[in-house]
């Protein structure tokens, strides 16, 4: 390497486990240099050139580049994925047609999206995600160059190379809380699931449950009732009256009846037993860790979505099994109404950033006299960035549009948009699935000469689906970028922080996490750190500068503050 030293800005990584070859690049991104790696080697080799040239790695899949680099006790500062980057520049609106990037179908591994109507944007169940990028060297080196070539093309390439740099930050954190793991105590959850759920009986089914459902039955008269069942609990919920289309919490709330209150509690705690339960725990922690699978992007606003753990769905009466080791602790962050936030900066009104300046954003909605009382501001904000229209937030909503006009008319042309069949795009330019085929469809059998007025219905109800969905993509895409803004920084952060003694060290964390600060848990506008006791305040710190950092990172001078809630505890509950 000591023809290139001081030169390279990028090395690039393909080929096979057995037989690696690196493409060192300056930061024009000239090849300056190759050499083939072994496997044996490539670790050290990494190591060393990290140390002396902190390049950024370019590599088809972090998963499978750093994970392994990571387990030897590796930690590198910056990457490019192109896997995640080739889908953000593939559907970029500000990209034209002919940068070659749609026909090179290997590198796709979409996003999953929530629903096949593109109706919802809410919390993503644990997902599949495919994994598909090529690794033949010459095959990655050309799909960086179409990227490169791609950015230098679109409009405001700026900021989507600071999209894919923090995409790609993003990547790396997430493998890292997968290896540091978040600490967890099982004794304790084993506990809490006895407190919640009842001892065990010899099938293995725990007291309450079984005492809950003698009542359902009982009061179903149907004693050898499946209550797992849904088909046979609405058959049996049927013969008695209860004409409901679902078994959902909310749709059995709005009868009366004695079966009600059970079956409510039954299917609580029955969720608690399936998915963070006995088998869960002993399937998913180990050694003290829980250690998830965290999908970046998995959610096509860029939100991160879980393939296993069900990292996002931690329910709050197990939080307090996460328990920091001994001499660490935790130091918790969220930032308050930050889609909120979020839109004021985006939107540029002076109006709702000044409503949320060093304050509870809905207490100075409420102030500004757009709305009387806080529980009626964060109604009214909701249904304007989710694009309800009936019941009290249609009520409240055309308040924030005469106090709030430039926010109101940017989600407002947003469901334009998405309504007419058009597409959105988020701050730093992620662009929403187009409309389906089938949506298409819809909308031009209602427009026919032969149509009837239940095809005219079907197309107003799925364009305003659609509309809900690109109304909320650009603010819930946007949060999304600040987030992973926020946590690259503070990352960086952590890291020229000095390592703690070998004997203040946690070593369940693995090599590179056992001596200092490192990120635990992420959900989308909150984060666990796992830190020395003794340094958790300097901590506390740098989560702070990094919230700042990210808010003008992405909008500049624009006086819209992010504040963030703070705790340092030694356990998450």
């Amino acid at each position: 390497m000591s023809d290139s030293d001081g030169a390279v800005g990028w090395v690039l990584l393909g080929g096979t486990d057995a037989a690696v070859e690196a493409v060192l690049l300056d930061h024009d991104a000239q090849e300056v240099h190759r050499e083939s790696v072994s496997s044996s080697a490539l670790t050290e080799w990494v190591a060393d050139t990290e140390r002396t040239s902190s390049p950024r790695w370019v590599w088809s899949d972090s998963v499978r580049w750093y994970s392994p680099i990571l387990a030897a006790g590796i930690r590198i500062a910056r990457c490019h994925d192109l896997r995640l980057a080739h889908a953000i520049l593939r559907d970029s609106a500000a990209v034209g047609d002919d940068h070659g990037l749609r026909d090179a179908t290997r590198w796709d591994a979409a996003a999953v999206s929530e629903t096949p109507a593109e109706a919802a944007l809410f919390d993503l169940a644990d997902s599949d995600p495919v994994h598909s990028a090529p690794d033949d060297v010459e095959e990655t080196l050309s799909e960086f160059r179409r990227q490169r070539a791609c950015l230098q093309m679109a409009r405001d390439s700026n900021a989507l190379r600071l999209l894919i740099a923090a995409e790609s930050a993003g990547a790396l954190t997430a493998i890292e809380m997968r290896t540091a793991g978040l600490p967890w105590d099982p004794d304790i959850h084993r506990d809490l699931l006895t407190t919640a759920l009842g001892a065990r009986d010899s099938t293995g089914r725990p007291e309450r449950l079984v005492t809950l459902a003698a009542e359902i039955r009982v009061a179903l008269a149907d004693p050898g009732l499946a209550i797992d069942s849904p088909p046979k609990l609405l058959r049996a919920l049927h013969r008695v009256g209860i004409l409901v289309e679902s078994t959902s919490r909310w749709e059995l709330a709005e009868h009366e009846h004695p079966v009600i209150a059970p079956l409510i509690h039954y299917k609580k705690l029955a969720r608690l037993m399936t998915a963070n339960g006995w088998a869960w725990l002993d399937e998913w922690v180990h050694d003290g860790r829980f250690r998830p699978v965290y999908v970046p992007a998995g959610v096509v606003t860029g939100r991160w979505a879980s393939s296993g753990g069900g990292a996002l769905q931690i329910p709050r009466q197990l939080r307090g099994a996460v328990h920091a080791d001994r001499g660490w602790t935790f130091v918790v962050a969220d930032v308050a109404q930050l889609e909120p936030r979020v839109l004021a900066a985006m939107s540029r009104d002076v109006g709702l950033a000044d409503a949320a300046r060093g304050r509870d954003l809905y207490a100075g909605i409420v102030d500004s006299g757009a709305v009387a009382t806080r529980a009626e501001a964060k109604v009214a904000m909701l249904g304007a960035m989710y694009g309800a229209t009936t019941g009290e937030s249609g009520r409240l909503v055309p308040r924030l549009r005469r106090a709030y006009p430039r926010a109101m008319a940017l989600v407002d042309d947003a469901a334009r948009i998405g309504e007419e069949g058009g597409v959105v795009s988020t701050w730093l330019g992620r662009t929403c699935p187009p409309a389906s085929d089938p949506w298409r469809e819809v909308q031009s059998r209602a427009s026919a000469p032969d149509s009837a007025s239940g095809d005219e219905t079907r197309a107003r109800r799925w364009g305003r689906d659609r509309g809900r969905f690109t109304r909320n993509f650009v603010v819930q895409g946007t949060a999304a970028e600040w987030a992973l803004a926020w946590m690259a920084d503070l990352r960086q952060r952590m890291a020229a922080l000095p390592e703690v003694p070998v004997s203040d060290a946690a070593p369940r964390s693995g090599a590179a996490f056992a001596r200092r600060p490192h990120l635990a848990f992420f959900l989308h506008d909150e984060i666990v750190v796992h830190s020395p006791a003794d340094r958790a305040a300097e901590v506390a710190e740098l989560v702070q500068d990094a919230a700042v950092e990210a808010g003008g990172l992405l909008f500049g001078a624009i006086p819209v503050h992010f504040p963030l809630t703070v705790a340092i505890v030694d356990n998450y509950g």
